[in-house]
């Protein structure tokens, strides 16, 4: 018998001994980071509702009951009963009963009235039918990732379970080693901003934390190579952690499935879902340029399989020696700062990923507030000495300054954004500005995937800021909804029609000019002065928008709008620059981020950022907070205790 099969046994006895008569146990499994427990009478154990909270406190385990396939009422029976017990005004959309795992996923507009008060519905249904009820919201916009991602896992919910119960062992295996050291090895992104990734290692595990590539420069991806990462085989990585679903931190991901990785991803459930859409988007774009993907389809439905999706707070066993807990980055929907916990109190390391500490109208800012960190790995995007961002409000301002003035000149708009964060961010400041009347009313034209990402968005309302949050909720105060925002979905026909149209904003992917519909927009518009191209968000050096940013008024589009490969265009629209969109924290945004952590890191490596951001951020925390600072280069590797 294996020691995780004796620890199984210990765990159950354990339970037996802890409820009340009468209650069974059938078996006990690890299913990732988390215990199940089978029962033949789950409607006892869902009577006490304290029950399973008391277990999880006194095994400090993460505990899903589940019950025996001999306690369930037929599914046609169930769906009844269980429409019965739920509020009308909930909004069930589907119920999908799965016999293997006693599971009834309820779809819902209003998934908070089908939990019920501290989770008491939720206990009212498996006490009427036994079934195990898993609550998902409906999204207010449709999204065809969210029902694809949804769909995906239904039809692999047998092989996911396998999955699950091999990392579960994993997770819980014995400990070999009694050394005690933590390693941190630079992949990518340090002095440079994107590919980012690092490998967290200790004597028994092996992290890789996020694997991107970086925009502009084609081919430069992390060291994966090297002995620390997947030299060593992809397979003796324990875990990949993602911070958030943006390229230059994600899209190399599934690659490591194609090189045979088979374990777990986490990350947050919007950031999976992001993911699955803007590696794909990935793959499509690069074989329009015609690049050679760097991995299938195949690999993306792959990293999805494997994924497990944790929620800020909680905190998880990812390997014998390390938990996890994600906190709200500020950054992008679902975006993470990861906090792990090595050994018993032996060392803690954050890894901010992009932050934004400040409140913006799409998130509350990020949080900083730990127990213990030893050594912070701190974005530094916009950390050097000048790097200090225009506040939310005169941003506003200036932008519906050039809507104003472009808009009497008969002109349009153009606004290069990320799909994802600064589009919806722009969306607000716009529909708020027409429904106040400081900016005319217009079309809002959104290409890309833009719309798809904003339906994503309010599939998670509980990931947005708190008033968002509440008018995402009542769906005639929606703002994603209002009236003025039109979806691109006709190709060239409809860009004409725009182009030959009245005055209008459009916002189209991709935020650094580097390819996507925007290439198209430029042909199309780029030749009238009447217009202006309003840059919003952060161009990395090497890329298109950072050249244009820069002067170049010669621009390439290939075979974008219907033009030739190779064909270029003069740029006679206006350019306009407006800071204090970035989903990034400014140089006093980051210093804050750090000073008012309690305590303090002993130590911050600076990284993701250019080489004198991180340099100035490292010497500015060194002189103001005492602390021992880095702005290490790509394949250094620390070693700490």
């Amino acid at each position: 018998m294996s020691q995780v099969d004796k620890q199984l046994d210990t765990l159950k006895s354990e339970i037996e001994q802890e409820i009340p008569n009468g209650i069974t146990v059938t078996d006990v499994k690890y299913e990732g980071p988390e215990l199940v427990v089978y029962t033949r009478d789950p409607k006892q154990f869902a009577g006490d509702g304290d029950l399973i909270r008391r277990l999880a406190s006194k095994l400090r385990k993460r505990i899903t009951v589940r019950p025996d396939p001999s306690a369930l009422s037929p599914p046609a029976r169930a769906e009844e009963a269980v429409r019965e017990v739920i509020p009308e005004e909930a909004g069930v959309t589907d119920l999908d009963f799965h016999e293997d795992t006693g599971e009834v996923v309820i779809e819902a507009e209003k998934p908070g009235m089908v939990i019920g008060r501290r989770g008491s519905t939720l206990r009212d249904i498996t006490q009427e039918v036994g079934w195990t009820p898993e609550v998902v919201r409906t999204p207010p916009i449709e999204s065809s990732t969210v029902s694809n991602v949804r769909g995906f896992l239904k039809n692999e919910r047998e092989e996911r379970r396998d999955i699950l119960e091999r990392v579960g062992r994993q997770i819980h295996r014995e400990e070999m080693s009694d050394d005690e050291w933590v390693r941190i090895t630079t992949l990518g992104c340090c002095r440079e901003v994107g590919r980012a990734a690092f490998i967290l290692s200790t004597p028994e595990t092996r992290i890789l934390i996020d694997c991107g590539d970086k925009p502009g420069a084609e081919g430069e991806v992390p060291y994966l190579q090297v002995p620390e990462a997947l030299g060593a085989g992809a397979a003796t990585l324990d875990a990949v952690v993602l911070t958030h679903a943006h390229l230059d931190h994600s899209a190399l991901v599934p690659l490591l499935f194609k090189y045979g990785y088979d374990g777990p991803i986490y990350t947050t459930e919007p950031t999976r879902d992001l993911m699955g859409l803007l590696t794909l988007d990935y793959l499509d774009v690069a074989a329009k340029d015609g690049r050679t993907p760097p991995y299938e389809s195949a690999q993306v439905r792959d990293a999805i399989k494997h994924t497990i999706p944790l929620e800020y707070g909680d905190v998880t066993d990812v390997a014998p020696d390390v938990k996890l807990t994600f906190h709200n980055a500020g950054h992008i929907l679902g975006s993470a700062v990861t906090h792990f916990h090595i050994g018993d109190g032996l060392y803690n390391v954050a890894f901010s990923g992009d932050i934004h500490y400040e409140d913006t109208r799409l998130f509350n800012g990020a949080v900083n507030d730990f127990p213990r960190v030893e050594t912070l790995v701190l974005e530094s995007t916009y950390g050097g000495r000048n790097d200090y961002q225009t506040d939310q409000e005169d941003s506003e301002a200036a932008l519906k300054e050039v809507i104003n003035e472009t808009y009497e000149q008969g002109g349009k708009v153009v606004i290069p954004a990320f799909a994802v964060g600064r589009s919806q961010e722009i969306m607000l400041v716009l529909e708020e500005a027409m429904r106040e009347g400081e900016i005319p009313e217009m079309p809002v034209h959104l290409d890309g995937m833009i719309w798809e990402a904003t339906a994503i968005h309010t599939t998670y309302p509980e990931y947005l800021r708190d008033d968002l949050r509440d008018r995402i909720f009542h769906e005639d105060e929606n703002p994603f909804l209002a009236e003025q925002f039109n979806h691109i979905d006709a190709g060239e026909d409809e860009r004409q029609e725009v182009t030959d149209g009245d005055e209008c904003i459009i916002i189209s992917t991709s935020g650094m000019i580097e390819g996507g519909p925007i290439m198209s927009w430029l042909r199309h518009i780029g030749p009238d002065p009447d217009s202006n191209l309003v840059f919003v968000g952060y161009q990395a050096q090497g890329t298109l928008g950072r050249r244009i940013q820069n002067g170049w008024d010669e621009i390439p589009v290939d075979g974008w709008g219907g033009g030739s490969r190779g064909d270029t265009l003069t740029l006679e629209m206006g350019v306009e620059v407006v800071d204090g969109f970035s989903g990034h924290a400014d140089r006093q945004g980051l210093e804050n981020f750090v000073k008012t952590m309690n305590p303090r890191p002993e130590k911050v490596l600076c990284v993701h950022g250019d080489e004198s951001s991180v340099q100035d951020l490292s010497s500015a925390l060194y002189h103001d907070y005492n602390m021992r600072t880095f702005s290490p280069k790509n394949l250094e590797t620390f070693r700490f205790k």
